[in-house]
C-alpha cells in the first residue's frame, strides 16, 4: 500500500484543521455537503487519521499551471 502513496501520480492529501475548514466554507459561502466526496476507504487517505465529515485538501503540482488545490469531504457509503 505504501507504494501507492509514493507514486508520482498520487497528489498530496491532507486533512484540514476544523477551523481552517470552517473558514474555507465561509469564504465560498457553501456547506460541507456541497463539496465533492472522497470515500474514507480511498487508498490516498491511508495513513491519515480521517473521519467521516473531515475536509481534505488535495494539492496537485503541474509544471505548466503550477500548484492547484481541490477540496473533498470524507464520506462513507
Amino acid at each position: 500500500m505504501d507504494k501507492v502513496l509514493k507514486h508520482e501520480m498520487v497528489p498530496k492529501h491532507e486533512v484540514l484543521p476544523e477551523k481552517e475548514a470552517e473558514e474555507l466554507l465561509k469564504k465560498y459561502n457553501i456547506s460541507s455537503a456541497q463539496l465533492p466526496i472522497i470515500l474514507i476507504t480511498d487508498p490516498a487517505l491511508k495513513g491519515l487519521e480521517v473521519k467521516n465529515g473531515d475536509v481534505v485538501r488535495v494539492t496537485r503540482e503541474n509544471p505548466v499551471t503550477g500548484r492547484s488545490y481541490i477540496f473533498r469531504l470524507v464520506a462513507t457509503l
